[in-house]
């Protein structure tokens, strides 16, 4: 059976998000215009959200949709299993990708807890910009 859909799923994707980018119910429900009932049932595995509420989330988190909805990793508490999607079209993640987990890898120890998820939020906003100037540049030579 798939695991799209799976309400249990997503709860645990989002609990995992919310602990890695330190973000508590409250905040997320006040920026997104969310209700905090709704979101509480999301969190607890009650209800599963709509599609846009999934898209809203995850430009919320600067992540793919998909890292909600599939069960990618097998142990959410590991940092070390988020990978950025691998698109062929952009160079930042093809063959920079490896190099760039390499020294993030090697720089850890040396930065704070901040500054580690401040850089890999830079990195994955550079992948979603140019993954979206590219989707643009593609629908105007069409």
């Amino acid at each position: 059976m798939s695991d799209l859909g799976n309400k249990e799923i997503f709860a645990k994707n989002l609990k995992y998000y919310m602990k890695y980018y330190g973000k508590d119910k409250t905040s997320i429900c006040n920026e997104l215009k969310i209700p905090y009932t709704t979101f509480v049932d999301w969190y607890n595995a009650v209800t599963y959200p709509r599609i846009d509420k999934i898209e809203l989330l995850a430009n919320y988190f600067n992540i793919q949709k998909s890292d909600l909805i599939e069960n990618k990793y097998k142990d959410n508490n590991d940092l070390s299993q988020i990978k950025v999607t691998a698109n062929k079209t952009n160079p930042l993640v093809s063959a920079e990708s490896d190099e760039l987990e390499l020294m993030l890898k090697k720089a850890k120890p040396y930065l704070s807890s901040e500054d580690y998820k401040a850089i890999k939020l830079i990195i994955n906003k550079a992948i979603k910009r140019y993954e979206e100037n590219n989707k643009n540049s593609e629908r105007h030579e069409k």
